[in-house]
């Protein structure tokens, strides 16, 4: 039901984390400004390489992709799921671990980067998007259990 706030909530979720396929997690610039090396959730590209092919690497940076669908497929749904509102708040539990993956993937593979680079370089917008996500997912979760603490009081008083 739309009109149901975490409804609202958990549409957020599924938009932070399919944002996060596309924005950048972790980024190397050089000294004049050019990009070096860009961190995607899905590959790590290589701006220095001398073609294409060997610039992008695909595993296993795509473990924090795979994380980030099954969190946005999750949270649809869990939309779906109105009616049944204990299946709603464990399918919100089984999110958070996926997002959860997805956060500490990219944290990880940024900070590995870093270290073998040698140079910091800066985190994208990509790495926090799945922190806003779990934060929506908790919101979501605490709407579910209120709604839920509501009907069973109503459901009393008859």
């Amino acid at each position: 039901m739309l009109q149901r706030i975490q409804t609202v909530f958990l549409m957020l979720v599924a938009l932070f984390m399919l944002l996060t396929l596309f924005l950048p997690v972790w980024t190397l610039k050089a000294e004049n400004g050019e990009l070096v090396q860009q961190l995607m959730a899905m590959k790590l590209i290589d701006f220095k390489a001398t073609d294409e092919a060997n610039g992008v690497v695909y595993f296993p940076y795509a473990s924090m992709a795979i994380c980030a669908v099954i969190s946005a497929i999750i949270a649809v749904v869990s939309i779906t799921k109105f009616k049944d509102r204990l299946m709603q708040m464990r399918l919100g539990a089984l999110n958070s671990l996926f997002m959860a993956g997805a956060l500490g993937c990219g944290a990880w593979f940024s900070t590995e980067l870093m270290k073998e680079v040698g140079a910091s370089g800066n985190f994208g917008i990509g790495l926090f998007l799945p922190a806003a996500a779990m934060m929506f997912n908790m919101l979501a979760n605490r709407f579910i259990r209120k709604d839920d603490k509501l009907v069973k009081s109503v459901d009393r008083i008859r």
